[in-house]
């Protein structure tokens, strides 16, 4: 049973999330949080597993919230969902360390997904903000490419990362390069030990920042 903590200042918002949520099997609300320092209050009463966290509220805004979850409670995970998606706060959010960052108007079965997925160890970047967020790290000065991160990836993994940093998911990988899905999740996997990441955003940041991928991908 994945355990969900629902952090937004919206009462109706939160018992909308609560009701969606709670109609799956898998997952059980064990608390709400108005603001970001009541999530962390209750963080260590309910240890749940998702925190799904608002960004713009009164008080600690989710933004803070989410850096200080993610370094007292590391084994928390973070998903943002807002109506907000303008870079500013979408690059505070990742950089605080966000598992992910969905806008409000995700369909409801993209939500559960997410959720299932960040509970999982998963990345889901809502597309809309996944391209503010590439643009703007393209517009940010680049290091050259760094021949020993290059070198520390086979052609073929080099082929994953490129469609990884697209937003592909496994199965569209393995479609697309004619490999199993097993054989995909040993290249992810292999890929985020070589590139010293944790999750997928992470590998597709520094694809694009290390030219190892570009605009041109996405």
């Amino acid at each position: 049973m994945i355990r969900v903590l629902v952090c937004d200042d919206q009462w109706i918002v939160c018992e909308g999330l609560e009701a969606i949520l709670n109609a799956d099997p898998d997952i059980d609300v064990v608390g709400i949080a108005h603001d970001g320092a009541q999530a962390l209050e209750l963080i260590p009463q309910l240890n749940p597993d998702v925190v799904l966290m608002d960004l713009k509220m009164p008080g600690m805004n989710g933004v803070r919230a989410t850096h200080h979850i993610t370094q007292n409670f590391p084994h928390v995970k973070v998903l943002v969902l807002t109506t907000y998606g303008a870079d500013e706060w979408v690059l505070d959010a990742i950089r605080s360390g966000a598992a992910g960052y969905l806008l409000k108007g995700t369909p409801r079965d993209a939500l559960i997904a997410a959720v299932k997925g960040t509970a999982a160890g998963q990345t889901h970047v809502d597309p809309a903000v996944a391209g503010q967020l590439f643009h703007q790290i393209a517009r940010a000065p680049a290091p050259p490419p760094s021949q020993a991160i290059v070198d520390a990836l086979s052609q073929r993994e080099l082929d994953v990362l490129r469609l990884l940093a697209r937003g592909l998911t496994n199965p569209e990988i393995a479609q697309r390069l004619f490999l199993s899905e097993g054989t995909v999740r040993n290249y992810v996997s292999a890929i985020f030990t070589k590139l010293e990441v944790a999750d997928r955003t992470q590998a597709a940041v520094l694809a694009l920042r290390y030219g190892l991928a570009d605009l041109g991908d996405i």
